[in-house]
């Protein structure tokens, strides 16, 4: 099937008809997100009310699908209500599940996501635990293991079937973190990793932060002119108007009154490091293939401590890998592309020309075509390494602020 819907938040070809027939079809099917059906127009009461703000049609029409979720959490038995877009279309092949970025959520799908639909997949779009719009009044835990404990218990209730994991940026992180320490093939087929930033050590520093010193940080973040900077950094080619209405978008969580705890909770408990994971598979495969005197004469793992201990789980990591990359992504160095090419087990590497680092919203035709054919079976052209060129990132880039979209 032909994708040719292009979003209004980058450049339209029509958007009337695409807000009258997308938003349409979807406030039928969900409505107010209660699953209950409602009248065109309404969004969710427990999101913000500067969602009436949003000019985007694709933002406010997935913002009308937005649900919460059951999902049983913590050895209390507790329910946290968790904020994701559940599919319309329901099919006998394995759903994608798209996570979105470092302080973000289901929102950052919403150019992407109708093209999804369109291409016949079952698509669900997920806040990860401490983001997004969740209920979490009474505040659980919001470190990497709570947020892979969560994922799992939403997949095991809701979903049940082998899934496409879609990471972009920081959500690479959670993608490799999940199907890691998840490694049965009930859970992860297969996986896509877009602009990811998974070589980055946790936190670092700021987990050491003393908490008002933190708090302080944290609510740098809901600053609107940082989050307007990392737009223009992020996208390759943006108009001040939409770049505008990005902000908004992105600082719509933000505004919920558990925000701010969740995320310094977050910080201070290190974040994401899967770089030893990342490792652990690589020599993992290399002992397999009798090449680890060579791969260290090689300097593969050089300057790094290798463990004699094998993790079994480990061992059983194979999904097949899609790496995608925006050409001109100024936040993640396209080399990290080629690393994880090679370091993953089985991975294939597609490369979106005139492109920044968050392709699934600057060239959603691209990314939605490139799943559905990945999700399908059908071979994406391999991107080889000779044909990149180099971006140089600015200094001053932390690669978790330019994820605030």
């Amino acid at each position: 099937m032909a994708l040719s819907l292009v979003s209004p938040a980058i450049g339209v070809d029509d958007p009337g008809n695409l807000r009258r027939g997308f938003r349409g079809f979807c406030c039928r099917a969900y409505g107010n997100g209660d699953g209950n059906g409602d009248v065109d127009g309404v969004f969710p009461s427990f999101l913000p009310k500067q969602v009436e703000k949003i000019k985007d049609p694709l933002a406010r029409s997935l913002a009308q699908r937005i649900q919460r979720l059951p999902v049983q959490f913590g050895a209390s038995g507790n329910c946290i209500m968790s904020s994701c877009v559940k599919p319309v279309i329901r099919n006998n092949s394995n759903p994608v599940v798209l996570l979105h970025c470092f302080d973000s959520s289901c929102l950052e799908w919403r150019c992407t996501y109708p093209l999804l639909e369109e291409a016949g997949l079952e698509a669900w779009a997920v806040d990860v635990l401490g983001w997004g719009f969740s209920d979490l009044e009474r505040l659980p835990p919001c470190d990497v293991a709570s947020k892979r404990h969560h994922l799992y218990q939403l997949w095991k209730s809701h979903i049940k079937r082998p899934v496409i994991l879609v990471g972009p940026s920081l959500g690479a992180a959670v993608a490799i973190d999940f199907a890691v320490n998840y490694p049965e093939a009930t859970r992860v087929e297969k996986l896509v990793l877009i602009g990811a930033s998974v070589y980055a050590e946790g936190t670092g520093n700021l987990s050491r932060l003393a908490r008002p010193l933190a708090y302080a940080a944290v609510s740098l973040l809901r600053s609107f002119p940082l989050r307007l900077c990392s737009n223009l950094l992020t996208y390759k080619s943006l108009s001040l108007a939409m770049s505008l209405d990005c902000t908004n978008v992105g600082l719509l969580h933000c505004l919920l009154p558990w925000w701010k705890d969740a995320t310094v909770n977050f910080m201070i408990s290190g974040g994401y490091n899967v770089i030893t994971q990342i490792k652990q598979i690589l020599r993992c495969l290399l002992k397999k293939e009798g090449l680890l005197l060579r791969a260290i004469s090689e300097n593969i793992m050089a300057a790094q401590e290798i463990s004699l201990k094998l993790d079994s789980k480990i061992l059983s990591v194979k999904q097949k890998t899609l790496v995608i990359w925006g050409e001109h992504d100024q936040i993640v160095s396209n080399k990290v592309a080629m690393r994880l090419q090679h370091e993953l087990q089985d991975a294939i590497m597609h490369q979106i020309p005139d492109c920044g680092h968050l392709p699934h919203i600057e060239k959603p035709n691209s990314v939605a075509k490139l799943i559905a054919d990945f999700g399908r079976g059908d071979r994406c052209q391999e991107v080889h390494f000779n044909h990149f060129k180099p971006v140089k990132r600015p200094n001053f880039v932390i690669e978790s602020i330019a994820d605030l979209n």
